[in-house]
This record gives structure tokens, C-alpha cells and sequence, in this order.
């Protein structure tokens, strides 16, 4: 595939920007504990996170019993949402080679945006607290407008905020690969995210491995092969 054209970079937060897997797996075990529930690791939570902290503690009680005979999700979303808040970067990290990649597409001047359905204020905390919100142009949470990915109002909102020019997103799962065809975008999906189907059935337009993969696809971050 001859690479994109590509003005605006987005990208997916948790699962392809941040290995967030850590603090999401505390703060669900966290709950779970309160219900003398057993722990789960973050391998098995890593393919839970996605459509937000409701539907984690959803699956968290599916996956240790059931819901049956203990408070409903949103009676315990608050105690979770408050412990993630407290402990949000203890131990997620940029996943390896996504900073120089932000590096290398600023320095191509691409413009940069985020959308991801992890509401605003938590968004924004982790962000900060991981040196990376000065790369993005427009940062656009999940609770941010009327809808979010797959919903369409999302990602167009964050192209329209970014400007005129063709976009590429990169994400992790299918709720990404949607965004983008409700939005006419191409997408790149890391095979390293989240996502509990493999990366290469999830139909993005290329697979990246390792993000030193992103510049073959780019135009603008592309280099001449060797000779």
C-alpha cells in the first residue's frame, strides 16, 4: 500500500497512546476487593477495557460471579471512579516508541489530536501527568459532546477542531475501525491494544506492530528506502 497523505494525526488513547492496563486493573480490583471478590490480572482486564468504567465493572462482576446479590453498577462506579482518579498514572506509561513518534510527526508538522471515549477530566489528568498533552493540538473525551466513537460526532469534531486536511487515526479495537469508516477516515490498529480480537481481523486499513511501523504508511513521515 503506498502511503497515506496525512495533515492530522489522531489517536486513540488507552490501548495504542498509554498502556493504561495497570491502574484500570487496581482500580477495578479495588470494587471487586469491596465485595470479597477475587483480584483479576491485567492481562484479563486489558481485553475488558473499552465503552468506559461502567461496562469494566459490568464485565469485572461477570468474570468473578456475576451481579447477582451485590450493588448495581452505578452505585459502585463512584468508589471506582475515585480511586482510578487517585491513582491514574502510578503505573501507565506511553506504550514503547509512541513518544518519538508524536516527536517525529511534529517535526514532520502534522497537527495532532486525541479522541478517546475516557471522559475529559481523566483524560486530561493522565495526560498531564505523563508529559504528553503539549503534543496535541485537541484533546476530546468521551463525555466531552452529545456522542462518542463509534458515534461520528466525536471523531468529526476532532478533525473539524484540528482544521482542513486528510486524517489518519490509529486505535485499538473495533470501536476505532468504526469511528473511522463513520467519519471517512483511514485507520491504523496496534496489534499491542486492547482489543480481544485479534488486530489483523478487526478491518483497519494497516496493522502496526511497533510504531516505527506508522512511517511507511504516512507520507509525510515516510523515508526514501535504502539503496
Amino acid at each position: 500500500m503506498a502511503p497515506l497523505d496525512c495533515r492530522n494525526l489522531i489517536l486513540d488513547l488507552d490501548g495504542t497512546l498509554v498502556d493504561s492496563a495497570p491502574d484500570l486493573t487496581r482500580a477495578l480490583n479495588h470494587v471487586l476487593a469491596s465485595l470479597d471478590r477475587p483480584a483479576l490480572d491485567p492481562q484479563t482486564v486489558r481485553h475488558m477495557v473499552g465503552q468506559g468504567a461502567a461496562k469494566l465493572i459490568e464485565r469485572g462482576l461477570a468474570h468473578t460471579g456475576g451481579a447477582e446479590g451485590v450493588p448495581a453498577v452505578a452505585d459502585l462506579l463512584p468508589g471506582f471512579l475515585d480511586f482510578y482518579g487517585a491513582h491514574i498514572a502510578d503505573g501507565s506509561r506511553p506504550f514503547p516508541g509512541a513518544v518519538d513518534l508524536l516527536d517525529r510527526a511534529r517535526a514532520a508538522g502534522l497537527r495532532l489530536g486525541l479522541c478517546t471515549n475516557k471522559p475529559q477530566a481523566m483524560t486530561e489528568a493522565l495526560m498531564d501527568a505523563l508529559d504528553l498533552s503539549d503534543y496535541f493540538d485537541v484533546m476530546i473525551g468521551g463525555d466531552a459532546l452529545s456522542g462518542r466513537k463509534p458515534d461520528p460526532v466525536h471523531l468529526d469534531t476532532v478533525l473539524a477542531r484540528l482544521g482542513d486536511g486528510p486524517a489518519v487515526l490509529l486505535g485499538d479495537t473495533a470501536t476505532d475501525v468504526a469511528a473511522g469508516r463513520a467519519s471517512g477516515v483511514p485507520v491504523g490498529v496496534v496489534s499491542f491494544g486492547f482489543s480481544a480480537i485479534p488486530a489483523a481481523e478487526l478491518g483497519g486499513t494497516f496493522l502496526i506492530d511497533d510504531f516505527a511501523d506508522v512511517d511507511r504508511h504516512l507520507a509525510p513521515l515516510a523515508r526514501p528506502a535504502r539503496v
